[in-house]
């Protein structure tokens, strides 16, 4: 049986991604509007409610409005907004943040793909929290470098359009500290306090490298580096999406390409430990538009067709 997909925002940064992703699948039929009824809001409700599964590619308020034009019962929704990921009645859409969120994700009628960036704190964060390593009130600071497609066309427009040549190199951005990330990380790590989130944009396309550094003085006496390793790795084992490099300490010759897994549904973590002064660095490596956007949706919308299972990451 050929599933109906349509994709609301098929023409911006993620819709794109997704829809090369999607290409060539003989079990899905993709419903498209032509190019003067994409912004007809009775042309949209009509997609909406003929195909099986929306995927909503779209800006937060044009989201909500999507979800509001949907009447028939059946249609069941991925957002890839951030409209609705601390929303009731929306799973959130990370296969890998607990046990059982894998079989949630493929029972549900809605799910919110996480954000770019909450994707490589959780997948760094909730297996810590969980285990007691890491405790709920711990003060955490997260630092993300993005490249520049993670603003979207603007993002694009500002790089490899006309005017490229003056494109700032690199820019940190959410100084109020009140980025809409933060509490969808606080909320689904578990955390009792809001992180400090300070994001940036690099003058690259696309890739992600985020980092959170941790005194293990702070943590409980019994926490060391190799504790903090061993509970990723029994996270995240079997789970095929992410990947965990083995332990280092003293690591100066490393370094990290933001752009080591682009075009890619995965997520590189390592744990890098300074013994002397007792720091450790968490780091994780993925695409914004691969395992943080497109590739998370086409991931959620295979668990929710039964096409892979729990252990699918």
């Amino acid at each position: 049986m050929t599933t109906h997909v349509f994709i609301d925002g098929d023409q911006g940064t993620t819709g794109l991604q997704v829809r090369q992703w999607l290409a060539g699948r003989d079990d899905l039929r993709l419903l498209q509007l032509p190019a003067e009824h994409r912004k007809s809001a009775a042309h949209r409700a009509e997609a909406l409610n003929d195909c099986d599964i929306a995927l909503l590619c779209l800006p937060d308020d044009a989201a909500r409005e999507a979800v509001a034009l949907v009447r028939r019962p059946g249609v069941r929704i991925i957002d890839a907004s951030s409209a609705h990921r601390t929303a009731p009645g929306w799973v959130y859409g990370l296969p890998e943040l607990e046990a059982g969120q894998a079989e949630r994700i493929a029972q549900a009628h809605r799910v919110s793909n996480p954000g770019c960036y909450p994707t490589g704190a959780l997948v760094l964060l909730r297996p810590l929290i969980d285990g007691g390593l890491l405790p709920a009130d711990h003060p955490v600071t997260i630092h993300a470098v993005s490249g520049y497609s993670g603003r979207g066309r603007p993002g694009l427009e500002d790089h490899e359009g006309a005017n490229a040549q003056s494109a700032v190199p690199f820019q940190v951005y959410g100084l109020g500290l009140h980025h809409k990330h933060v509490l969808e990380i606080q909320r689904h790590a578990g955390l009792a306090h809001a992180p400090v989130f300070v994001p940036a944009y690099g003058n690259y396309r696309q890739g992600i490298v985020l980092t959170i550094a941790l005194h293990l003085r702070l943590l409980p006496a019994d926490v060391t580096t190799g504790r903090l390793h061993a509970a990723l790795q029994a996270r995240y084992a079997g789970q095929p999406c992410i990947e965990l490099a083995p332990l280092v300490e003293d690591a100066d010759a490393q370094r990290l390409d933001p752009r080591a897994l682009n075009g890619t549904n995965r997520v590189r973590l390592a744990v890098f430990g300074q013994p002397r002064q007792e720091q450790v660095l968490l780091t994780a490596v993925f695409d914004n538009l691969g395992k943080g956007a497109a590739g998370a949706a086409v991931q959620n919308l295979d668990l929710m067709l039964g096409l892979i299972g729990s252990q699918s990451g």
